[in-house]
C-alpha cells in the first residue's frame, strides 16, 4: 500500500479505519480490489497466486500496524498455528497449555503421540510451573486469556524468562486482540490470530495470521505457507479487511457489555463461578490490569445445574446463539465440555460466552429467560 502515514502517532481507532488503503490518486479507489488472479506477468514481486495477492497484502498491512510486526495471512487460524509449529526441529520440545484452545491441544497431542514433537502440557497461568518447565524447551506457546477458562498468563514475566532460556515464544492473541495487548511489544517472537474471530468480526469467513518480529522468522513462515499451500482466498481477505474497519468500535461495545453481564452473573444465585478478569474478585484481575489495556469480551461461567439442564439452557436462548465460535458481532455461548476434545480440566457445567454488541438489557433478559426455560431456579 502507498500511504505516507506515521502510524505510531495514531490511536487504534484511527489505525483500523486507515490501514490497508491504496495510494491516494485522483479518482483512485478508496478500498483495495478483490484480486482474482492465479497468474502474473513475469518480472514482478508476486510471481504466482500461491505466493501473494493484492487483497492479502492490504489485510496484512492493517494487522501489521495493529500488532507492530510483519504479518502473513493463512487460510485459517489452525493453518497459521501449524506453520508456527513447523519452525520446530523434528522431535523438538514445546510447552503449551493443558487447558487451552482444543484445536491446538488436539493437534499437539497427535504430534506428541507420533513423536514429531514432545509436548510439556502445563498450567500456563501458574508462573512458577512455566519457569520450571522452560529448561530444554524449544518453544513456549502461550495463550492468554486461555480458552475457555479465561485465565490470564503473566505474559511479561514468562515471555522474558522464555527468551532467556533460548525458547521461541509464541502467543495466541485471538481472545485479547491487539486492542487489549500486543505480545510482540512484550517480547514475543510470534503472535497468532484466528482472523475469523474479532478482527473480521462477522462470522462469515475462515482466516488466520501469524505476525513476527524479524525477517528471518517471516521468511521461514512464508516458505511454509508457500509450499504447504494453506493460502487465503482473496475474497475472504477483502471481507476481513472490511471487518477490521469497525474492529475498535465492536470490541469497545463488546467489552462494555461483557463487564456489565459478568457483574450481574456474579450476583446470580444460579451461577457458582464467573471467569472474567474485569471483575475485582477474579483471581487474575490485578495481573490483567498490570499489562493489559482492557479485559476482553469473553466470559465463562459455571451453572449450578445438571448437564442436561445447561444444554437446554443454551438451546433455549433466542438472541444468544448456541454455537462453536466467538468474536462476532452476535453473542454466542456453548457448554464447552460437550466436545470430546475439550480438556477434562474444564468443568462440565462451564458455559463459554462470547459477548456481542447487542443491547445489554436484551442480552440479560435472554439469559434470564434461558435459565427459566431450562428449569434452573
Amino acid at each position: 500500500m502507498g500511504q505516507n502515514i506515521n502510524w505510531k502517532k495514531l490511536a487504534t481507532e484511527s489505525q483500523v479505519v486507515a490501514a490497508g488503503r491504496p495510494e491516494k490518486n485522483p479518482d483512485g479507489a478508496l478500498n483495495p480490489p478483490i484480486a482474482l488472479n492465479s497468474t502474473f506477468h513475469e518480472g514482478g514481486p508476486i510471481g504466482y497466486g500461491r505466493y501473494g495477492n493484492e487483497a492479502w497484502s492490504a489485510l496484512e498491512e492493517a494487522i501489521s500496524i495493529l500488532e507492530g510486526g510483519q504479518t502473513l495471512i493463512f487460510s485459517s487460524g489452525m493453518a497459521a498455528i501449524s506453520a508456527t509449529f513447523s519452525l520446530l526441529p523434528p522431535g523438538g520440545t514445546i510447552i503449551a497449555a493443558e487447558n487451552g484452545y482444543q484445536g491446538t491441544t488436539t493437534m499437539l497431542k497427535k504430534m506428541n503421540e507420533l513423536k514429531q514433537l514432545y509436548v510439556r502440557f502445563i498450567n500456563l497461568p501458574d508462573t512458577e510451573q512455566v519457569l520450571k518447565a522452560l529448561p530444554g524447551a524449544d518453544m513456549l506457546y502461550l495463550e492468554s486469556p486461555t480458552n475457555p477458562a479465561i485465565e490470564v498468563v503473566d505474559l511479561p514475566k514468562v515471555i522474558s524468562a522464555g527468551k532467556k532460556e533460548g525458547c521461541l515464544v509464541v502467543v495466541d492473541n485471538t481472545l485479547a486482540t491487539p486492542l487489549v495487548q500486543n505480545p510482540l511489544q512484550l517480547g514475543a517472537d510470534i503472535c497468532v490470530h484466528s482472523v475469523t474471530k474479532y478482527l473480521s468480526g462477522h462470522s462469515d469467513i475462515l482466516l488466520g495470521c501469524a505476525v513476527v518480529n524479524n525477517k528471518s522468522l517471516y521468511d521461514r513462515i512464508e516458505q511454509s505457507r508457500r509450499y504447504e499451500g494453506a493460502i487465503a482466498g482473496p475474497f475472504e481477505a477483502w471481507l476481513a479487511l472490511r471487518g477490521v474497519r469497525t474492529f475498535a468500535l465492536r470490541m469497545q461495545r463488546s467489552q462494555e457489555n461483557a463487564m456489565e453481564l459478568a457483574t450481574r452473573l456474579e450476583k446470580d444465585k444460579r451461577v457458582s463461578k464467573v471467569r472474567f478478569p474485569g471483575l475485582s474478585s477474579d483471581p487474575y484481575h490485578e495481573r490483567a490490569k498490570s499489562f493489559m489495556k482492557g479485559f476482553g469480551a469473553m466470559i465463562s461461567f459455571e451453572v449450578k445445574a445438571e448437564v442436561s439442564q445447561i444444554d437446554k439452557m443454551c438451546n433455549s436462548s433466542k438472541l444468544i446463539t448456541n454455537a462453536t465460535s466467538l468474536g462476532g458481532v452476535e453473542s454466542i455461548w456453548e457448554r464447552r465440555r460437550r466436545w470430546a476434545t475439550e480438556s477434562h480440566t474444564i468443568p462440565k457445567n462451564l458455559i463459554r460466552f462470547s459477548v456481542g454488541i447487542e443491547n445489554v438489557e436484551d442480552l440479560w433478559a435472554d439469559i434470564q429467560d434461558s435459565f427459566s426455560a431450562a428449569g434452573i431456579n
